[in-house]
C-alpha cells in the first residue's frame, strides 16, 4: 500500500491550484479591431504610461480602448498588497516618477478624453500611501484638461491617518474605492485590507467633500451569500456611496482565490433593481461590469439623476 505523505505544516503552503471554471456563453468580451484601438495603445507605450486595463487583463480592453477609454494606474505596475482575486503584480515597488503627471495629463489631452479614470496601486511602502502624488496627478491633469472629467479610483489608504484628504483637496468628480467584496470573505480575498476602513474612507470622502460623487464596486462568485451582498449594499448607502457597481469575479489563474461560481445576467438585473431600490443614485450591474467601464456615459447619468433627485 503506497504511503501518503501529508504536509508538516499545511497552513503554510501557498498558491493552492484552483482549476478555472470554463466561461458560460453570456461572458463574451467585445473583440474590436479598430483603429482607434491601436492609436490607443500607441498613446500609452509612448506615453510609457501604465494602464489597469493591461496589468489586471481587463477582459473589456479591445472594447474600451477602440473608444479611446483607458484608465491610468499611478506610482507603478507593482503593488505591496497581494489580494486573492487581482492580476497586478507584488512586490517591492520602485521609486515615484516624478514626471508622471505631465505625462498623464499629456496623455490625456492626445487621447481627448471627455472622461478620465485615473487609478493607483497600493503603495503602503509611502508615509501618505501615495495621496500627495494622486493629488499632483489630479491637478496637472485638470490644469492642462479643464473640460476633461476626472474620476479617481482609490487605495484604502489604510494606516495612514488622514492623508486621504490630501486627494481630496483637487478638484475631482468622482471619488471611488471599491469595497470588493463582503466582510466574511475579507481574510481571503482582501487580507491586507479591514472591510470597515474602506466603508469609513468612502463615508469620509462624501463628508469632507459633498459635491463630489462617491462610487464602489463589488464582485460576485468568490463564494458570497445573497444576503451578504444586499447587506453590502446597506452598508454603502449608509456611507452615503451614489454609485455602485456589480461585477462578476473572473479567476486570473489557477493560484487565485477560487471562483465559486457564474451569475447568470438575470440574478444581475435582480441585483440592479435591489440595489436601485436601496436608493443609489446609479446602479451598473452586468456579468462584465468593472469600475471603469463606460465611466464616461456613467459620469453623465450621475450628474442627470442628482438633478432629478431634486
Amino acid at each position: 500500500m503506497e504511503k501518503i505523505i501529508k504536509p508538516r505544516h499545511p497552513e503554510k503552503i501557498k498558491n493552492p491550484i484552483n482549476p478555472i471554471k470554463k466561461k458560460p456563453d453570456w461572458i463574451r468580451s467585445k473583440l474590436v479591431n479598430s483603429r482607434e484601438f491601436f492609436i490607443t495603445k500607441t498613446i500609452v507605450n509612448k506615453s510609457n504610461l501604465v494602464t489597469v486595463c493591461q496589468e489586471a487583463n481587463c477582459p473589456n480592453i479591445t472594447e474600451c480602448w477602440s473608444k479611446r477609454h483607458a484608465t491610468f494606474m499611478i506610482m507603478g505596475d507593482t503593488c505591496t498588497r497581494a489580494c486573492g482575486f487581482c492580476d497586478v503584480k507584488t512586490g517591492k515597488p520602485e521609486k515615484l516618477d516624478l514626471f508622471e503627471d505631465i505625462k498623464i495629463a499629456n496623455a490625456v489631452k492626445k487621447l481627448d478624453l471627455r472622461h478620465v479614470v485615473i487609478t493607483s496601486v497600493d503603495r503602503d511602502d509611502l508615509p501618505d500611501g501615495g495621496s500627495n502624488h494622486f493629488k499632483k496627478v489630479v491637478d496637472t491633469t485638470r490644469k492642462k484638461n479643464p473640460n476633461t472629467t476626472i474620476e479617481v479610483l482609490t487605495p484604502d489608504f489604510l494606516r495612514k491617518g488622514e492623508s486621504y484628504k490630501k486627494l481630496l483637496e483637487a478638484d475631482l468628480d468622482v471619488f471611488n474605492h471599491n469595497i470588493e467584496t463582503v466582510p466574511r470573505l475579507y481574510l481571503k480575498v482582501r487580507p491586507g485590507a479591514r472591510y470597515f476602513a474602506s466603508l469609513e474612507l468612502l463615508k469620509n470622502a462624501k463628508n469632507v467633500n459633498k459635491n463630489v460623487f462617491t462610487k464602489s464596486g463589488i464582485m460576485v462568485g468568490l463564494g458570497e451569500k445573497h444576503d451578504e451582498i444586499i447587506q453590502v449594499m446597506d452598508d454603502l448607502r449608509s456611507a452615503n456611496v451614489d454609485f455602485i457597481t456589480i461585477g462578476q469575479y473572473l479567476q486570473p489563474s489557477v493560484k487565485h482565490h477560487p471562483l465559486e461560481r457564474y451569475y447568470h445576467p438575470d440574478e444581475f438585473k435582480e441585483l440592479e433593481r435591489i440595489a436601485k431600490s436601496k436608493g443609489f443614485l446609479l446602479v451598473s450591474s452586468s456579468p462584465l461590469t468593472r469600475s471603469s467601464y463606460h465611466a464616461d456615459e456613467d459620469f453623465a447619468k450621475l450628474k442627470q439623476n442628482r438633478i432629478n433627485s431634486h
